[in-house]
């Protein structure tokens, strides 16, 4: 197996919903990221062999393998070839590790990565219409043998099964949005967004010109207080999470360029960071959301590491309960976790996030001159991904 090392790594700023990045086509933002990635390291676009990206709501503007169709619409070689994954929210994790197992593996030698998805315009649910109706993705069989659970039910389960309180919750989301505002009053995601030009609206919804869109929107100013005060998202008892402890409704893209070791010095560039290993792993399908889990102790296990020995860890803030969950089962220091904010502050653009954690992962190492992180991720369905990386 070859060693495989991330030369770049960019992300579109997180877009609140309806908000600055609303009026964008999916491909559009797909296609900004991916050519900024080719752009900054200088490599000839030819190099690329293959472009793996993640969507989740694979319908309309994100319909027919979005990652070609964004490549192309940035002007970049036809010759190389695009798949468009769906693993549900870790969907351009898993797209980063597929497209680092395809370079390991010698299929190619340069790849990119990348994800994308514009939930202002492809919602939740988008992508199982009720006219036509073609059917539900769960049937009866399915019933056989699992209940069928909402994510929003599952993080509610985790949080009585972990023995997670309402309190707990809350000063998490507090955290989320505290550490986002000091990231951005110090620079720290300076090196790794993109500025978008995306169209702007007047007060009556029409098109009106363009706007540069260079900051995350969905930072705000809370207390503990307020967030206590908010009602629970589900009416169930016990209640436990609200729009303060969720992830937020986004839109944003990310991607990552990867390559062979040899092939980056043949070229002459510095890689970032190594791709030590990845994973995708099973959870419980009920629960739905403790993929993390699993996923951690499996790139522990197999790299003979403690969760003392990672520096960094991003793991998505789905859910409050999720991360809290997590710590409790690997016994992780949290003032490693998510030290430039989450998903709860930043936002979760389903199948951009996984690209987008691992660019936060990989700029944060270089910025904090450490040496290791391990990003992570739930899934609908019951999955965790997971990649370890390193800094070179």
């Amino acid at each position: 197996m070859r060693d495989v090392v991330v030369v770049e790594a960019v992300r579109s700023p997180v877009g609140r919903r309806n908000g600055g990045l609303s009026a964008m086509h999916s491909a559009d933002l797909l296609a900004a990221v991916q050519r900024e990635v080719i752009d900054r390291s200088g490599i000839d676009p030819a190099e690329v062999g293959q472009v793996v990206g993640g969507c989740v709501g694979q319908v309309g503007m994100q319909a027919a393998n979005i990652t070609r169709t964004a490549w192309l619409q940035a002007g970049l070689p036809l010759e190389a070839a695009a798949t468009t994954v769906n693993t549900q929210c870790g969907s351009s994790q898993q797209a980063t590790n597929m497209a680092t197992a395809l370079i390991a593996a010698g299929v190619v030698d340069v790849a990119v990565s990348c994800g994308v998805e514009v939930m202002s315009g492809v919602p939740m649910g988008a992508s199982v219409p009720k006219d036509p109706f073609v059917g539900k993705p769960i049937n009866k069989r399915y019933w056989e043998h699992y209940e069928n659970t909402t994510q929003f039910e599952g993080a509610e389960r985790i949080a009585e099964t972990f023995g997670v309180t309402r309190d707990e919750l809350d000063a998490f989301g507090k955290q989320s949005q505290d550490r986002a505002a000091a990231a951005w009053a110090e620079g720290r995601f300076d090196t790794q967004i993109v500025p978008i030009e995306a169209p702007a609206r007047d007060e009556n919804g029409e098109e009106n010109g363009t706007r540069t869109i260079s900051r995350d929107e969905g930072l705000r100013d809370t207390t503990l207080e307020a967030l206590a005060n908010l009602k629970p998202v589900l009416e169930r008892d016990p209640a436990f999470h609200t729009a303060g402890t969720a992830s937020q409704i986004s839109d944003g893209a990310g991607a990552l360029l990867l390559m062979t070791a040899e092939r980056a010095e043949a070229l002459g560039l510095e890689p970032k960071a190594r791709i030590v290993d990845t994973c995708i792993q099973g959870s419980d399908p009920v629960l739905m959301l403790t993929g993390p889990i699993p996923a951690t102790e499996h790139l522990l296990e197999r790299n003979k590491l403690t969760i003392d020995d990672i520096d960094l860890v991003e793991i998505n803030e789905a859910f409050a309960s999720v991360v809290l969950a997590w710590q409790r089962a690997t016994g992780a220091d949290l003032a490693r976790v998510n030290p430039n904010g989450g998903a709860i502050a930043l936002g979760h653009p389903l199948g951009g996030t996984g690209t987008i954690l691992l660019t936060k992962a990989i700029h944060e190492l270089e910025r904090a001159g450490t040496q290791r992180a391990l990003v992570t991720m739930c899934c609908g369905g019951g999955l965790g991904t997971g990649t370890l990386v390193e800094r070179v």
